[in-house]
């Protein structure tokens, strides 16, 4: 399992990196193998193999295989996923797709000095290692949400789950690091029409100044706030689905070059301006705000949550009281503060069950205040982000800290249940890949036919 998470960064994080480095030890257009319509270049697989081995050393780790037959199997397997994406139109985010490959140009400019070195060290112009860039990551990425969506399929039951656990080595059982569960009570800024107005009324003025001429794409790199700014703003193409409702409902109501009243999602506010539409696909720039509040405004709440935290300590009120009464937490409130991942998965469209135990790496900005406290103990508030960066205030309280231990079925259920679905779906997986390997053209070179493959049936 460690071994393809491995793979899977190395090709994510820098097959471009190092491509010059590649070149000098293979030529460009040798193929070290093919599948489907797909081939794989020596400088690629080179790319893959020589970070991985990197990676493996920075760890410590000793490969049992030769990193080149890994990175070429890894690849083998996204080919396959890549291809099959494209028959089952999987959808994608050109969005991330575009931002990847804007950071890493930015990543290589700055390592080569400038645009100029980059071009000399590359042999090429940029906007053609820009277009490599972008195949390469529009690739990944199909093959990530196709192996997404054949791992979507595959689903355990608890009889499984048990079956799991009493077969497994126990010496392969993970080693649970200690835990946190605790409480909340969150209340969003009280000022927040003001807020909103006052941010509503800058993008009117942007929307009246590109009108009168002022570019968009200028206004979104001036001000926007999320990945897009430094492509103006510039969403690519993408079908209405891959946008939260209020956004997508203003995007089909535009005509191309119309530009939209202000929006409000819950990643705050937009203006948008449609580019060009094709069947189902809307090519769209916008520019993205969150309400700014003052130190006042948040000071105000902070105080509120401050009496509110006496109250409770002083037991004219319990904490599951008051957090059902006046905590803005949809998640928690209703049980009593409890926090857990609700939030999270309904971002991602997981279908896991939340969870309400969390270590310290995941608690991020409520580890300080929590570092603090003995269990029953409530903090003092404090400013923190939901889960769409909107700022907030907030009191926790510390409901039990549980020590490091090895996995158990009773203790840890969802632990023991999600190492039992990553097992299934690496076995179904691997079965759904030998059939698709099965009725694929596959070409491996001569000198790899004898590698020692996960999967045996790449060689024919």
């Amino acid at each position: 399992m460690g071994r393809g998470k491995t793979i899977t960064a190395a090709c994510l994080l820098t097959l471009a990196a190092i491509g010059g480095r590649a070149q000098e030890r293979y030529m460009v257009d040798k193929v070290a193998a093919v599948a489907g319509n797909s081939a794989i270049l020596y400088s690629e697989l080179y790319e893959a193999a020589e970070y991985l081995r990197q990676e493996q050393l920075a760890q410590g780790y000793t490969p049992e295989k030769d990193p080149m037959v890994q990175s070429l199997e890894f690849l083998l397997t996204q080919k396959v996923l890549y291809n099959q994406a494209l028959v089952d139109s999987v959808q994608i985010s050109m969005e991330s797709v575009l931002a990847r490959t804007d950071q890493y140009m930015e990543m290589l400019e700055e390592q080569a000095g400038s645009v100029t070195a980059l071009e000399e060290q590359m042999g090429k112009p940029s906007y053609e290692i820009r277009q490599r860039m972008k195949e390469r990551f529009e690739e990944q990425e199909y093959a990530r949400a196709m192996r997404q969506e054949i791992d979507s399929k595959v689903t355990v039951t608890p009889g499984e789950v048990e079956r799991f656990y009493r077969t497994i080595d126990k010496n392969d059982l993970p080693l649970v690091p200690q835990q946190y569960v605790y409480a909340q009570i969150v209340r969003f800024p009280t000022s927040s029409t003001a807020a909103k107005q006052r941010v509503r009324e800058q993008l009117l003025d942007m929307r009246e100044r590109i009108i009168n001429g002022t570019r968009f794409d200028l206004l979104a790199r001036m001000y926007s706030i999320d990945a897009t700014a430094m492509r103006g703003g510039d969403l690519g193409w993408m079908p209405l689905q891959a946008w939260v409702q209020p956004f997508a409902d203003a995007v089909e109501k535009l005509q191309p070059g119309q530009i939209s009243e202000v929006v409000e999602t819950e990643f705050g506010f937009h203006i948008i301006e449609l580019l060009e539409k094709k069947g189902d696909k809307y090519h769209a720039r916008h520019i993205v705000l969150r309400p700014v509040y003052t130190p006042e405004e948040l000071a105000a709440d902070g105080r509120f949550l401050d009496s509110l935290a006496q109250e409770i300590r002083n037991g004219k009120i319990t904490f599951e009281a008051a957090a059902l009464q006046y905590s803005d937490d949809r998640y928690s409130r209703q049980n009593g503060g409890v926090v857990t991942n609700s939030e999270q998965l309904e971002q991602q469209g997981a279908g896991e069950l939340p969870k309400s135990k969390f270590m310290r790496e995941e608690l991020q900005n409520d580890y300080p205040a929590l570092s603090t406290l003995k269990a029953g103990e409530i903090s003092s508030s404090f400013q923190s982000y939901d889960g769409y960066g909107n700022v907030l205030n907030k009191i926790v309280k510390l409901v039990e800290i549980i020590p490091a231990h090895t996995a158990n079925l009773s203790d840890d259920y969802a632990t023991i249940e999600a190492l039992a679905l990553q097992t299934k779906r690496e076995e179904e997986f691997q079965k759904w890949l030998s059939s698709k390997i099965d009725g694929l053209y596959v070409r491996i070179e001569p000198e790899f036919r004898n590698a020692d493959f996960d999967n045996k049936d790449w060689v024919k």
